[in-house]
C-alpha cells in the first residue's frame, strides 16, 4: 500500500492509475483525516462480494436465531401449491403465526 499526497496524484495521475493497476492500493491523504483509497477493479469486485457475502451470511444467522426460538413456520408441499392459487385464503396456521408475530392481514406490522 502507498501513502501519497492528492497534489501528487493530480500532477502524476497516468502513473498512480498504472500502479493502481498492477494491484497497488494507494492512499490519497487529505486534510482533516479524510483519506481516499484508490483500488483496481478485481479488488473492488472482491470486496464487494465480501460484503455481498457477509450480508448474506447475516441473513442465515438471523433465520437460525429465528428457528431456535421457534419462530418459524413450515408448510408442507401440498399447502405451498395451494397458496398459489388466487383465491387462496390463510389457514389457521398462517393466522395464528400472523397473530404472534404482530402482522396484520394489510401487510403492515403492530408491533
Amino acid at each position: 500500500m502507498l501513502a501519497v499526497k492528492s497534489v501528487n496524484v493530480r500532477d502524476n495521475f497516468k502513473e498512480w492509475c498504472d500502479k493502481i493497476s498492477m494491484g497497488e492500493t494507494v492512499v490519497i491523504s487529505r486534510p482533516r483525516n479524510e483519506n481516499i483509497y484508490m483500488i483496481n477493479e478485481a479488488e473492488y469486485n472482491a470486496l464487494q462480494k465480501a460484503k455481498r457475502n457477509a450480508e448474506y451470511l447475516e441473513k442465515i444467522n438471523r433465520s437460525v436465531e429465528n428457528h431456535e426460538k421457534g419462530d418459524t413456520i413450515s408448510f408442507t408441499l401440498e399447502e405451498l401449491k395451494a397458496m398459489e392459487s388466487e383465491d387462496w385464503e390463510p389457514t389457521e396456521k398462517v393466522l395464528e403465526f400472523e397473530k404472534r408475530h404482530g402482522i396484520q392481514r394489510n401487510g403492515e406490522s403492530s408491533k
